[in-house]
């Protein structure tokens, strides 16, 4: 997976606000890893199922993960950030 570049929309941004401050402090460190090894372990990167395939995951820690979509030309929209149960709310 190769990424240009990395995009939020309205709605990821409307969540991060609402998380701590040590959950976003991870979010960025996970981000930097993402940008440069995006199959690096840590990140537990997985294309969702069924009717979200066209999104995928990656695991900010054992709580919190953060959705994204892949662009065709290679860029990345962040697009949900919270607990496991956002994938309720795609």
């Amino acid at each position: 997976m190769i990424i240009s570049n990395i995009f939020y929309s309205s709605s990821f941004l409307k969540e991060a606000k609402k998380l701590s401050v040590e959950i976003l402090d991870i979010f960025s460190k996970k981000e930097k890893i993402f940008r440069l090894n995006p199959l690096h372990p840590s990140l537990r990167l997985h294309q969702l199922h069924g009717e979200l395939d066209f999104l995928w995951s990656i695991s900010i820690n054992k709580n919190y993960r953060a959705i994204f979509k892949r662009q065709k030309n290679g860029d990345i929209l962040f697009v949900s950030i919270g607990k496991h149960d956002i994938y309720k709310n795609l």
